[in-house]
């Protein structure tokens, strides 16, 4: 039968995590999908693995990167290259849980909406090394569940909070219709491009189930993990502006009031832990900013904080 759905998988020095990434991918119980691995100029034996992978099964595509684009840019050569009805993301360092696609295609399938949207948990590694599923987080667990199909941003805003690219299958004709992209040459390259397909899809479909598991290495080299260095934190409060101000030109409020309240609740206070013992006082600059004028826009709105993080909150308005 002919592939339903394209799976783009970006990996640049994953080697370690490379071979049970794919192995996920080629045990989905729903088998008729294509893959795109995108080397993105690796060093180590994540090329290796691409390589012997695509060799072995006709589902699996590879194209090499000679010098290193980033994520944005291997996720943007990748779409180019989709000739399936839907598309999903993936990434070469993650577990995708073994009916992810099955459920998530066949949820669009059922309602033909155009994106739907899965659960997640963290992967961590414990004091031997060994990597261990955590709980569904709080915030996971507002944008996913209950189960809807054929929601849309005004009946389920708090589906603004999962921005990642790797938790979701969509329409090809939905990116191409919009003209949709991953931004380049910046990390959190998905935060903006999350709220343009909840803007612009007809029906969203949410389903609480647990499709990926996501890394956070050992090593401290995930993205989220090197947020202590200054031009990272600027990403990722570029990120979160530019999703807010898509989720406010599309006038969607309840969507933007909730993604501020995340916000402020969850994303300043990890920040701030950073920020209380960094040498640079740059970056506390930069958050006392950012937390600034959000929580200026809160109190205009009306938004209600979460008042477990007043105090942390606090400290960043004082820098």
């Amino acid at each position: 039968s002919s592939p339903t759905v394209t799976v783009i998988v970006p990996g640049r020095d994953v080697g370690a995590f490379v071979d049970e990434a794919l192995a996920s991918l080629r045990a989905q119980t729903r088998g008729d999908f294509r893959a795109i691995l995108v080397d993105d100029a690796s060093r180590d034996r994540t090329a290796e693995a691409f390589a012997a992978t695509a060799a072995a099964d006709p589902r699996f595509r590879l194209v090499r990167h000679e010098v290193a684009r980033g994520l944005g840019a291997s996720r943007n050569e990748a779409l180019d290259l989709v000739d399936t009805p839907l598309v999903g993301f993936f990434d070469a360092d993650d577990v995708m849980t073994p009916r992810a696609l099955e459920i998530l295609v066949g949820s669009l399938e059922a309602s033909g909406s155009e994106v739907a949207v899965g659960a997640y948990v963290r992967l961590r590694a414990d004091a031997a090394g060994h990597y261990t599923p955590g709980i569904v987080q709080p915030w996971v667990a507002a944008s996913t569940s209950p189960a809807r199909r054929g929601t849309s941003l005004a009946e389920h805003p708090d589906v603004s909070g999962n921005i990642v690219a790797w938790s979701k299958v969509s329409r090809l004709d939905l990116w191409r219709r919009e003209g949709l992209r991953f931004t380049e040459e910046k990390a959190y390259e998905d935060q903006v491009v999350a709220q343009q397909l909840y803007t612009a899809a007809r029906g969203i479909d949410v389903v609480p189930d647990v499709v990926v598991h996501w890394r956070e290495r050992a090593d401290g080299t995930s993205i989220t993990q090197r947020r202590h260095a200054v031009p990272v934190l600027q990403d990722y409060l570029d990120g979160m502006s530019a999703g807010l101000a898509v989720l406010d030109a599309a006038g969607r409020t309840a969507a933007a009031r909730s993604r501020v309240r995340l916000i402020l609740g969850m994303d300043v206070p990890a920040l701030v832990r950073v920020a209380e013992h960094h040498p640079d006082d740059a970056y506390r600059k930069l958050l006392g900013a950012f937390t600034r004028g959000l929580t200026e826009r809160a109190e205009r709105d009306g938004i209600p904080l979460d008042e477990d993080s007043a105090a942390l909150r606090a400290a960043a308005l004082a820098w």
